[in-house]
């Protein structure tokens, strides 16, 4: 994060901060606890400490930073409560998603389900977590757009954000790549047959099993920051 990027070339200064520490921070190359220093932070930026104060605050507001008396700002934690919390919602939504898929997918949306199950199969060779984390949005994006109800798209959207941290989190851990294609695999399989319970079944252990490799993804990170002190 030497300078930022012009990428938001269109946007106000202070967007674009808030655009670059946010993406930071949902990557995790902004670490839980890692304290948000303004002087640090317009020195790496390039820019005066106001866009800086003004992103922080914004950060704060969507729970990604929190403020510590006599310490400033540091990157939220990521605690089990709120990963239990943002996971049972999800859990629900994407339950309701396939199964309208089963319903209502048409053919051509098939095709590019099927067509991302191949790309987050070829994305996990990378071993790049950025581009698996994007082709697993993808996937996912295809099942929720294919049900056609705009409210439950709209959920799902805003929820998306606080999911991407913990995705991140998920595909970090190179050992359950392979069960997350065979999952996805599932899940088209399912909805091009019309079954309903084999398609919730999945999705409830495809959230499960993401719930239980974040935990001990996040403990096993924090005993490797005890190790260094």
């Amino acid at each position: 994060m030497n300078s930022i990027m012009n990428d938001d070339e269109y946007l106000p200064l202070r967007d674009v901060v808030f655009n670059t520490l946010r993406q930071e921070i949902l990557t995790g190359k902004m670490k839980p606890g890692e304290r948000l220093m303004e002087i640090h932070l317009a020195n790496k930026l390039g820019v005066s400490r106001t866009p800086i104060r003004e992103a922080i605050r914004k950060l704060e507001l969507e729970g990604l930073v929190i403020m510590i008396p006599r310490r400033g700002a540091e990157v939220a934690q990521i605690t089990w409560k709120s990963l239990k919390d943002v996971l049972e919602v999800r859990r629900a939504l994407d339950v309701l998603a396939i199964e309208l898929a089963c319903e209502r997918m048409s053919r051509d949306d098939a095709e590019m389900l099927s067509g991302a199950c191949e790309s987050f199969e070829a994305a996990t060779r990378t071993k790049d977590t950025r581009k698996i984390a994007e082709a697993d949005v993808g996937l996912h994006d295809i099942i929720v757009a294919s049900t056609g109800n705009s409210r439950l798209i709209q959920l799902v959207n805003n929820l998306a954000e606080q999911m991407y941290r913990y995705r991140f989190e998920y595909l970090k851990d190179e050992s359950k790549h392979d069960m997350l294609v065979q999952e996805h695999k599932d899940m088209y399989k399912s909805i091009v047959n019309k079954n309903k319970e084999a398609a919730a079944a999945v999705v409830r252990k495809h959230i499960d099993n993401q719930e239980a490799a974040i935990i001990r993804q996040l403990q096993l990170e924090r005993e490797e920051r005890k190790s260094r002190r």
